[in-house]
């Protein structure tokens, strides 16, 4: 069995975490999934911003946890939700970190949903 590797953030892959002072909805159609004031945004090398929302701010009842899984080496293991609507139905559209490294510990139990699955609103 292989190790997987842990990364650090740093020049190379700056990872950076803020609290985002704004309200952040969630919505698919009219449907809420998520509202918070305490959304964490992640910033990643070149990859778009991200918004980890705190799961007591979602609607888990909408989620069902997913047997896929992935791995980041500056994350950690991700896990995944199916999400469910009377609209829609999206499978492994919600991730989170439940267990993630400790550069980016500030997400974990938050869920980060796929743009382009879902509308994020501040």
């Amino acid at each position: 069995m292989t190790a997987r590797a842990m990364l650090v953030p740093g020049v190379e892959h700056p990872i950076t975490l803020e609290k985002n002072p704004r309200r952040v909805v969630v919505r698919v159609g009219d449907v809420v999934i998520a509202d918070t004031r305490n959304a964490i945004v992640l910033k990643e090398a070149n990859y778009p911003p991200v918004q980890y929302i705190p799961r007591a701010d979602a609607n888990m009842h909408l989620l069902q946890r997913s047997a896929h899984t992935t791995y980041c080496p500056y994350k950690g293991d991700a896990s995944y939700f199916h999400l469910s609507t009377p609209d829609a139905n999206s499978e492994n559209a919600v991730w989170t970190y439940e267990a993630p490294h400790d550069a980016v510990s500030a997400i974990k139990d938050c869920l980060a949903f796929y743009p382009d699955r879902v509308k994020i609103s501040e």
